[in-house]
Parts: structure tokens; sequence; C-alpha cells
């Protein structure tokens, strides 16, 4: 694998990488702890290169759309202030880490780390032009993420090995993969 060179523009942006995406957790995702590895190794990168690392957080209410009590697909998941809605204790997120919570409103679902927050005002501040990308699920927060940066014109990298699918369906994982390249973004073996 080829590992990208950093530069000036780059931040490193970690998506959902919660305890109860975790495997045992509400909404376990399988092998989803097999994420925090390498993305410590990024985070170490970015640190040293003195660059910055956002991370994106779903921080629901109680009552959120999405649960299955209100109608919606999932299990109750990332209530915010619970223990599941942590980052992993493993995720070694830097005390200056920029932090982003979605899906805060009870009647609106946020898949994209964009949707309903200020993550794009935050990248424009620190002068943010590239984002290399890991975190939980591919299939879900991961692609919806991703497509809105690429909308948003961002250049993305994706961090293929430090990302993981729920697959629903199977394949899911897969076609989303082939959605965020064809919107754009390139993998680390690219």
């Amino acid at each position: 694998m080829t590992t990208t060179l950093l530069q000036q523009g780059d931040a490193l942006l970690i998506v959902d990488v919660q305890n109860d995406f975790l495997p045992g957790g509400a909404l376990g995702v399988p092998e989803g702890d097999a994420v925090v590895a390498p993305l410590n190794a990024q985070i170490a990168r970015f640190t040293a290169a003195g660059l910055p690392v956002f991370a994106t957080r779903d921080w629901h209410p109680a009552d959120h759309c999405s649960f299955l009590p209100q109608g919606g697909p999932w299990p109750v998941h990332c209530v915010a202030g619970t223990a599941g809605a942590q980052f992993s204790p493993a995720l070694q997120l830097p005390p200056d880490a920029t932090v982003v919570s979605k899906a805060t409103r009870s009647d609106a679902d946020a898949y994209s780390g964009f949707a309903g927050t200020d993550l794009h005002a935050r990248l424009q501040t620190a002068g943010i032009r590239r984002l290399l990308v890991g975190g939980l699920a591919t299939d879900y927060c991961v692609l919806n993420s991703v497509l809105d940066a690429r909308k948003l014109g961002y250049d993305v990298v994706l961090l293929t090995h430090a990302m993981r699918a729920v697959n629903v369906q199977p394949d899911d994982g897969d076609r989303a993969m082939a959605q965020m390249l064809a919107a754009g973004a390139v993998t680390e073996e690219n």
C-alpha cells in the first residue's frame, strides 16, 4: 500500500468511531474495531505534521427519528451523553481534534458529517482542500460524508484499510466504494 504524502491543506476526517458502532454495540459494524489501529497511525502522522484532525459523531436525542420506536430503521444508538455515543476508548484523538456532532435534532437524520453541521465552515477556516477519510460505516456515514465533501469541492482520499461496512444488503460496502470512486474520490493505493 502506498501512503499518501501529507501536505498543507490536508485534514484527517474520522467518521463515527463510536462505541455503539463497534462490535457488541447497539448497532455494531462487523469488524468495526479493526479501523482503530490504522486510524491511530493516521492520527500520529497528522499530529507529527501539524495537520488537523476532525472527528464526526452521531449525537442523537433519545427520541431520534431514525430509531425503531419512532418508526425509523435502526435500533436506539449513539444517544447524546451516553457511553454508546462516546468515541472508542482505543481511538487516540489528539486534544485539539475538532469534534463535529450530527443528527442532533429529533426530526432530522444526517448520515453525512456535513448535513446540518458547521464542518464545511470549519474546514474552510482551516484552509483545508483535501480530506483523508476513514471510519464507520463505509456504506452509510462514510459514503454520505465523502459524497458531500466531493460536492463541496474537496479532494478525498479513502483510507480503505480504516473503514468497514454494515452490509445490511450483501455488497453494500462494495457499492458504496464504487459510488465514492465514481464521485472522484481516490484510494491510497491510487
